[in-house]
């Protein structure tokens, strides 16, 4: 694939912070990619995660569905999301990125952001909406936004169905395997690294299908128990931030050091915080059968290459986070309705068809599940770019 069609670095005038935007691709004048904010974000790390969002819109094409691919791309800022200036210097990115987002760069909540957020500093910074460029490929604008915001209006047992959707498409990901391998889903055990939108909604749905959650892990550490933690409990007492109030913790709940997640006695790792999580200094300590990326590239090449080598399946996170991204368009574009029942069925659906075409592939091909994934996108861009028109 060529190189991406534009990277910008901006840096701001009131701290010398650096923010970056890499705009991949554009399909049919549009790209789509969330905004991250952590300390030590790169334009390298950015450019990695466009790229990763052309391949995800390419995966999930439906030539009988109404929403149809857009081009990839990805935002960032160098800052810890809890700095007391975090707030303002999201505004000031946001005003400053404000022509792109009208015009080609449809973005919302990542790592160290909300949705909530992103909207009300895109309201500071003069924007419409952070998806109003895509508004013109609409049919019916009005309806659509309509529905789109009656879906972020829809909870489920106390969590937004927005913040719910990626979680499902990880969740359904993980099962798939489960079910391909044989493996029953009682007396499975789960390591989840991160408790805020897609760790906490991963593990609500793994638990709710029988499994048993023995890790999770915030910034403050790694909550523990071999005979399954409380996920709802755990839910219902962390912050905006995923980081779970101690007290709530139960008898027999262990605290343990912020990386015991990673060498946690499960058969499946989900990685659902950070980029490069896992390398090959660490890679040694995983324990699991499956690692399923619910991160943006957490596992880092050489690592995997490892992990391979000794029978350890990483499910990537170009397919198995997907589900988000894929949910927003569904929903506006009107594959499907803002209940959450019509939702998780679609997003399972059409989840468990990706992840199985993508064993298939690589079982055919004799190579790894992420070589299968990147293959399924060479052979869909050409069909993608023939029909639509894009623009490298």
């Amino acid at each position: 694939m060529a190189a991406p069609l534009m990277s910008l670095v901006w840096t701001d005038h009131v701290t010398g912070r650096r923010g970056y935007l890499v705009v991949d691709r554009l399909v049919r004048g549009v790209a789509s990619g969330g905004l991250r904010m952590r300390p030590g974000c790169t334009l390298e790390e950015v450019t990695g995660l466009a790229r990763g969002m052309t391949m995800k819109e390419a995966l999930h094409y439906n030539p009988a569905g109404r929403y149809v691919p857009l081009g990839g791309a990805k935002g960032g800022i160098d800052c810890d999301p809890q700095d007391p200036g975090a707030y303002p210097l999201l505004v000031r990115y946001l005003r400053a990125m404000r022509p792109y987002i009208e015009s080609f760069w449809t973005t919302g909540e990542d790592l160290g952001l909300t949705q909530d957020l992103v909207d009300r500093a895109a309201a500071e910074a003069g924007l419409v909406s952070s998806v109003q460029a895509v508004y013109p490929l609409l049919d019916d604008e009005t309806a659509a936004r309509r529905r789109l915001a009656d879906a972020f209006a829809v909870e489920v047992d106390g969590i937004g169905l927005d913040e719910l959707a990626g979680g499902c498409g990880v969740a359904e990901s993980a099962l798939t395997a489960l079910d391909r391998a044989g493996v029953p889903y009682a007396g499975t055990r789960v390591a989840v690294q991160g408790l805020g939108t897609m760790g906490g909604a991963t593990a609500r749905f793994l638990a709710r299908a029988g499994l048993t959650v023995v890790a999770v892990a915030d910034v403050k550490g790694t909550i523990a128990n071999p005979a399954g933690l409380d996920v709802e409990a755990l839910l219902r007492a962390r912050d905006t931030y995923g980081t779970v109030d101690r007290t709530a913790l139960r008898p027999g709940d262990l605290e343990l050091p912020g990386d015991a997640w990673l060498s946690a006695d499960a058969e499946v790792l989900v990685p659902a915080a950070v980029s490069y999580a896992i390398d090959a200094a660490d890679e040694h300590r995983v324990t699991a059968r499956w690692i399923v990326e619910a991160a943006n590239m957490p596992v880092l090449p050489e690592a995997e290459e490892r992990l391979t080598a000794r029978g350890v399946t990483v499910l990537p996170d170009v397919v198995v986070n997907s589900g988000t991204n894929a949910w927003w368009w569904w929903t506006l574009f009107g594959d499907i309705g803002p209940a959450a029942d019509e939702a998780f069925a679609h997003i399972r659906r059409s989840m468990r068809a990706l992840v199985e075409l993508m064993l298939d592939r690589a079982a055919a091909d004799g190579t790894t599940p992420r070589a299968a994934a990147h293959a399924l996108v060479t052979d869909r861009l050409p069909v993608i770019a023939e029909r639509f028109g894009w623009y490298r």
